[in-house]
């Protein structure tokens, strides 16, 4: 894998996610009470033995940069690196990047100094496991000009996928974005060609791009100097290269999920609680996902009850009920709270307890959830202050709402509290 360089595409502006990308970029999102959505991918290369990894992106990026410093740090004994490339305006090119292809089309320069045969390029909001290994064996054995990982798919949620057609070889032959009726009885193919069972290829047979992808050298610089009116490796450059070169699928058969709107990133975390078994698990020694060492103390719990939840490090938690829940780092819950259903990202910093005191004295409200407050079905961002006797219960069964003002907005019915905001004493959402 010396010969891999791997790009992180780390997205636009995040609108799907806002406000959770008001202030940080989409990669530095946490997930999970204590990772960032960037530790998937850059744990996935390095499990994979993939060192030399740079991360592009234009939007908020001083947290991504920051996380990443702080954590993937490799010794002088190799020649690793995590590196974030922020847009900038050079004399060739004034523009932002313009899509995914432009923003790896505007730093060809840097990448054409590393000893590189294959780019990998990954995305920076899906939650999986992945041995990247396996995925560029399948593309140098098939002599493959471009690989495309890609996922089953039955016919019910077929439509909502952008899909591809194969031969009996695996190439890629055809491309539909989110066909329906006729147009999607035409993408069917014969998965058991990528190699799922002949049952399992009746069940599921589409197969849709995961976003993720490999290239060869000489194929991706040629590729992006000659078109560059085309912006995007998904929807442009892919499907015009599939009548010219030999793009190939890769099947990818296990948890996957795109977890860049709201609602999904809701239900993929809160899903890591399940019982007996959650989909995607962060309990594996063979493969770990890698994050910043905070050295926090463990969790304090006094007097709660607590099911099917996981709390992160560093948290207090006095006389309260936890139930189907993800606390992040340094959460601060206070007695008599009713938490249920909901994602709280914690805090980056600890408040003492006489500066807590003093807060209460002077009618300020300390980092935390105050005492009596209920929260359910709801997002509380970092270093968010909830009052004493807050009800955060969506009680109108709003849909969509924008409360910048007022601290919160709300997506698909889930009330997202922005980062830093202060919920007064007895507020009903």
């Amino acid at each position: 894998m010396k010969k891999v360089l791997s790009i992180i595409l780390g997205g636009g502006a995040g609108t799907r996610l806002y406000p959770l990308t008001k202030l940080r970029a989409k990669p530095a999102v946490p997930v999970a009470g204590k990772y960032r959505l960037i530790d998937i991918p850059v744990s996935n290369c390095i499990n994979s033995e993939i060192f030399k990894i740079y991360v592009l992106t234009q939007f908020n990026s001083a947290s991504l940069n920051r996380h990443i410093a702080r954590t993937y740090n490799f010794t002088g004994f190799n020649e690793g690196f995590v590196e974030v490339l922020a847009a900038q305006q050079t004399p060739e090119n004034p523009n932002w990047f313009q899509g995914t292809a432009d923003a790896v089309r505007q730093y060809l320069w840097l990448m054409e100094e590393w000893d590189a045969e294959e780019y990998l390029i990954l995305s920076g909001d899906h939650l999986y496991r992945m041995d990247y290994r396996q995925f560029i064996q399948r593309h140098r054995e098939t002599g493959a000009d471009i690989t495309l990982s890609v996922i089953p798919i039955d016919e019910r949620r077929a439509s909502d996928f952008g899909l591809m057609k194969i031969d009996d070889s695996g190439r890629i032959i055809d491309f539909s974005e989110k066909p329906k009726g006729e147009a999607l009885i035409k993408m069917r193919v014969d998965t058991s060609v990528l190699g799922l069972s002949k049952e399992q290829a009746q069940q599921q047979p589409y197969i849709a791009s995961m976003g993720i992808y490999v290239f060869k050298k000489e194929v991706l610089f040629k590729l992006l100097r000659e078109a560059v009116e085309r912006t995007d490796f998904g929807k442009e450059i892919i499907p015009d290269a599939s009548k010219d070169y030999n793009v190939q699928a890769y099947l990818f058969d296990d948890y996957w999920e795109d977890i860049g709107t709201i609602e999904a990133f809701y239900h993929a975390n809160l899903a890591l609680t399940q019982q007996p078994q959650p989909p995607f698990s962060f309990y594996d020694e063979k493969a770990p996902i890698y994050t910043r060492a905070r050295y926090l103390p463990p969790s304090k719990l006094l007097d709660c009850h607590v099911t099917e939840s996981i709390i992160g490090e560093g948290c207090i938690l006095k006389n309260c009920r936890i139930q189907h829940s993800v606390l992040g780092v340094r959460s601060r819950i206070e007695s008599g709270c009713i938490i249920e259903e909901s994602l709280l990202m914690g805090a980056d910093f600890y408040q003492a307890s006489v500066e807590r005191q003093c807060n209460v004295e002077k009618g300020d409200i300390p980092v935390g959830i105050g005492t009596d407050s209920i929260i359910r079905g709801a997002i509380i961002d970092k270093n968010a202050s909830i009052g004493h006797d807050v009800k955060i219960i969506n009680k109108d069964n709003v849909q969509e709402a924008d409360r910048e003002g007022q601290g919160f907005y709300i997506r698909s019915g889930i009330v997202v509290v922005l980062k830093n905001a202060v919920i007064p004493d007895g507020t009903i959402i």
